[in-house]
């Protein structure tokens, strides 16, 4: 049986770590989770307000980056940035992150299977257009509780908390038993 990948966002990325629960997303992707360069540098940057990033490259658990290296591969990934995303000619790394994913995720056979994880919910739509499957912070949140990493009462106060970070997540639940749907 393949074991799909999971490629979170660095807006993912932040929400746990904005809660100190970095390590409950480490469970949930057990193994599977792996991110591009660019989320990559965008997590690096991010570690300014949210130091506890830091551990996710520290401790390895979505390997090393996956590279876009190919110039045909480069070339989509910006004008998909630029086109898809809106990001603008004067700012290179706008956006690079979910361009970089779904470049990867479309193009690249041996991983047409992954799951995105995103919060942005122009990206998710986007790639849910292209076939692509697409979760976000709160998809995770019920993975964790099917999954009996963490009970729903816990999930929806992690979710709750991430919202009170300033954190934007998508579809949170009006109560914690909505986590086990």
């Amino acid at each position: 049986m393949t074991r799909h990948c999971w490629f979170p966002d660095n807006t993912v990325l932040c929400n746990f770590a904005a809660v100190d629960r970095l390590s409950l997303l480490e469970k949930v992707l057990d193994g599977r989770g792996r991110w591009t360069q660019a989320v990559a540098a965008e997590a690096q940057q991010s570690t300014r307000y949210w130091p506890r990033l830091r551990q996710v490259s520290e401790d390895g658990w979505l390997g090393d980056p996956v590279e876009i290296d190919d110039p045909a591969e480069t070339v989509l990934v910006d004008r998909i940035r630029r086109v898809v995303f809106g990001g603008s000619p004067s700012r290179p790394l706008q956006h690079l992150g979910e361009a970089e994913t779904l470049v990867i995720i479309e193009h690249r056979r041996e991983l047409a299977d992954s799951v995105w994880i995103t919060d942005d919910g122009e990206a998710g739509r986007y790639a849910r257009r292209k076939g692509i499957c697409v979760k976000n912070t709160v998809d995770l949140m019920r993975e964790a509780v099917a999954g009996e990493l963490i009970v729903a009462d816990d999930g929806y106060r992690l979710l709750i908390a991430m919202e009170a970070a300033d954190r934007h997540l998508r579809g949170v639940p009006q109560r914690p038993e909505d986590l086990l749907r």
